[in-house]
C-alpha cells in the first residue's frame, strides 16, 4: 500500500478546535514536522479537512 508524507506548513493558531484535533490525530504538532501515514480513505479525509495547513507528497 502507498504511503503519504504529510508536512505541517502553517500554524493552527486561530483555526477551529476540530482542525487542531485533526492535525494532532495525524501526528503533527510542530511546523515543518513530517509524518508518514498509510494512504487510505480516513487519512485522505483528514488531509482534506486541513489542506490549507499541510503539504502532501508520496513517501518513498
Amino acid at each position: 500500500m502507498a504511503k503519504l508524507a504529510i508536512t505541517l506548513v502553517k500554524s493552527s493558531i486561530g483555526y477551529k478546535a476540530d482542525q487542531k484535533a485533526t492535525l494532532e490525530s495525524l501526528g503533527l504538532k510542530k511546523i515543518r514536522q513530517t509524518v508518514v501515514q498509510e494512504d487510505n480513505q480516513a487519512i485522505r479525509g483528514m488531509i482534506i479537512k486541513v489542506r490549507h495547513l499541510v503539504e502532501v507528497a508520496e513517501a518513498k
